[in-house]
């Protein structure tokens, strides 16, 4: 057992390698300390948090599907109760006046999360694939129905809510302004990364993606894919449970949409659309994801349809992800040869832009006539205004949608070819492509 452990372990890394690995955790400290110095506006710092709870939610889902390969339907089940735990907990601390910070209260959400995460994974992942995918599926739908009947506890459909400025001071923050909220949700962000990274590069990691690959060959040297399975489940549900606690203490309420499928879904499209292979993926995914629903929300009433839609290209064109696309590129930095490709890129981007754009303009239309067909066809979207109701819209959209996509898939496939000529000058010259 001894022997097979150790041939899993990762590498052990060069003294440059660590001070490497060091330095990108030290500047990513420094850098939440100076995003609220750069941006100080209260919806940026809202804006962070945000994103801080969603990176969070992401990683710990991408224990499950990136690590151990366990496609979840449900795990707003672990993200919700952490929530809701957490505020009762600050509801009881604040009227019996317990000498507890705030900034312990995410703790108890984790704790909520890995407590259920025991409680329901071991029958959870008795089997992994669609079997596991549907148990999470029924779990998640049982939850979230119980959330509208056990009104005592989760308050119905107006939730529960709480004021976190009654808790104990530290250093005499209140944290009821939101610049204290960001350095509570930013420093616990921080922390979780790194406790998520560290659980990578042990062993038991190793057996995670081990299990994902060939649970078979698992079994054969010793391991049971269950156990390895059931405790990925439960460290997941403790990062998810301070995530949803960060979240009920960022808005000092919980409610049932914490326990929704739509909670559920949006962590699944972060941690697919930035990318399940690669540490950093569920990362970008989250940036990404939060400040595109937040864009697109204030530009037009059916951003849902075109999240749902990038979604779908990102599945069909790119199923590494954002970060895998990233990632593709470091052979050609590292050759010289990217600058072949670039400028293809750039031609490349027009007409398919213009195909968006075009996209768009009869989406628009379409949901004009379809939702509000009795008001004014004067519309706005996107910041541009135009009548829907005026056939050079419909003519316009057309040629757009066509003729971009004509000469984006010509563009497109000498961008393909600038691709093989830099990989091919890549490899002569030794690169890992």
């Amino acid at each position: 057992m001894t022997d097979t452990v150790a041939t899993v372990a990762p590498p052990r890394p060069t003294a440059a390698g660590q001070a490497k690995f060091y330095g990108l955790w030290v500047l990513t400290a420094v850098a939440l300390l100076l995003l609220p110095r750069i941006f100080t506006s209260g919806g940026s710092l809202t804006t962070f948090s945000l994103i801080g709870i969603s990176i969070i939610f992401a990683l710990s889902y991408n224990i499950l599907l990136g690590q151990t390969g366990l496609l979840s339907f449900g795990h707003a089940v672990y993200y919700g109760l952490g929530g809701f735990l957490a505020i009762h907990a600050i509801n009881i601390i604040g009227a019996n006046k317990w000498p507890i910070p705030l900034p312990v209260v995410p703790l108890i959400g984790g704790l909520t999360g890995l407590t259920f995460g025991i409680l329901l994974g071991w029958v959870s992942t008795r089997r992994s694939g669609t079997v596991f995918a549907m148990i999470s599926l029924g779990v998640g739908e049982l939850v979230a129905s119980s959330a509208l009947i056990l009104r005592t506890f989760f308050g119905g459909e107006g939730g529960v809510s709480a004021n976190r400025t009654k808790l104990l001071r530290v250093f005499d923050w209140s944290f009821g302004p939101q610049i204290q909220i960001y350095f509570l949700v930013a420093a616990w962000t921080l922390a979780c990364m790194i406790a998520m990274y560290a659980l990578t590069r042990t062993p038991w990691g190793r057996m995670c993606n081990a299990v994902r690959d060939n649970p078979e060959r698992v079994e054969f040297v010793g391991y049971d894919p269950h156990v390895v399975r059931y405790i990925a489940f439960c460290f997941s549900g403790f990062f998810a449970g301070i995530a949803g606690a960060l979240s009920a203490i960022n808005f000092e309420i919980a409610n049932s949409a914490y326990l929704g499928a739509v909670q559920s879904g949006t962590v699944l499209f972060a941690t697919y659309i930035g990318g399940v292979a690669f540490f950093i993926g569920p990362i970008v995914g989250a940036i990404f994801v939060t400040f595109l629903s937040l864009a697109l929300s204030d530009v037009t009433s059916v951003w849902q349809l075109y999240f749902g839609l990038f979604f779908i290209a990102v599945v069909m064109f790119a199923p590494g992800g954002i970060t895998g696309l990233l990632m593709m590129h470091r052979p050609l930095i590292r050759n010289g040869t990217l600058s072949k490709v670039l400028p293809w890129y750039a031609i490349a981007f027009v007409p398919t832009l213009a195909m968006v754009a075009g996209l768009a303009l009869m989406i628009e239309t379409i949901v004009h006539f379809t939702v509000n067909p009795g008001d004014d066809p004067h519309i706005r979207a996107f910041g541009v205004s135009f009548n829907a109701a005026s056939p050079l819209i419909w003519v316009t959209s057309a040629v757009l949608i066509v003729g971009g996509f004509i000469i984006a898939r010509r563009t497109w496939t000498k961008v393909g070819q600038a691709w093989d000529d830099a990989t091919s000058a890549a490899r002569e010259q030794g690169i890992a492509v």
